[in-house]
């Protein structure tokens, strides 16, 4: 089977505040919440995504991968098989039905100590520069990256471009998405992750879907990928081999990665009962 790769938030999974329901409000469609905060329905999928999301796993090896924490991803609960594989923290820890794998995570530490500088650094300068006018929280995730939660209408144009420029010479990615941005080590990747999950399956083909910068690279490294209409990289038109740029924003975009992927997974196992 495939391996299918997809980052969750503003992907596959959606806020309220992302939903973009453009609609009438009689012809939205019907909802289901995928994970609480705090006794609070917080992350949503369409009804007619959860049904797609559940063909998936029984079609695929469905690998969430997430830049979310291992403590924010248990918060959610997709439709469908338990994944048996996923990938938290950017790729920093490598879930075994839902155990870090640690000599995964012990290699990530051995490449992010040898390849850039360190996180109490690169906190040290966000924290440093940032205006409390509109920084709201500042938070470390895993002891592997940091991120800012900012008050976007207050955020001074420029400012993440120079803390971008700033980080790039120290072997750092800096990303903003929605509220957060985001300083990543560029060795910390979602696609070695992938690759390694693709080795011990032997999977031969990947399919990916992803909205931001930090999923870039996760794209580049599939045989077939999916971005919505939003996001970071429809922001920059970006583009790769193999991509399919969706027209639809929203949670509607989260239906059409899903079809994308139950179609051409579809065909990859017909082909390969074909040929086996």
């Amino acid at each position: 089977m495939p391996l299918v790769a997809s980052d969750l938030d503003r992907t596959l999974i959606y806020s309220a505040a992302a939903l973009g329901l453009t609609m009438p409000d009689a012809d939205a469609p019907r909802l289901l919440c995928v994970e609480v905060y705090e006794s609070k329905p917080l992350s949503y999928v369409t009804e007619t995504a959860a049904g797609l999301l559940d063909e998936v796993g029984r079609a695929t090896v469905f690998v969430p991968t997430t830049t979310r924490t291992r403590e924010q991803y248990g918060r959610i609960h997709l439709p469908g098989p338990a994944p048996k594989f996923a990938i938290c923290a950017n790729g920093g820890h490598l879930l075994v039905d839902g155990v870090s794998d640690p000599e995964w995570r012990a290699g990530v530490g051995r490449r992010l100590a040898a390849e850039c500088a360190s996180l109490g650094e690169v906190r040290a300068h966000m924290v440093r520069t940032a205006d409390p006018a509109w920084l709201l929280k500042e938070r470390v995730a895993e002891d592997l990256f940091a991120y800012l939660v900012v008050e976007r209408s207050l955020l001074p144009e420029g400012w993440v471009k120079e803390l971008a420029e700033w980080a790039e010479g120290r072997g750092w990615t800096v990303s903003l998405q929605g509220r957060k941005i985001y300083a990543v080590p560029k060795p910390l990747t979602k696609s070695a992750a992938v690759r390694e999950v693709a080795r011990r399956i032997d999977a031969d083909e990947i399919l990916a879907a992803g909205d931001s910068l930090l999923d870039a690279d996760l794209l580049l490294a599939a045989d077939r990928s999916w971005r919505p209409g939003h996001g970071e990289l429809a922001d920059t038109g970006w583009t790769a081999p193999g991509l399919t740029v969706l027209p639809e924003r929203g949670v509607a975009a989260g239906e059409e990665i899903l079809r994308g992927f139950l179609g051409h997974g579809r065909g990859s196992l017909r082909h390969g009962s074909a040929n086996g």
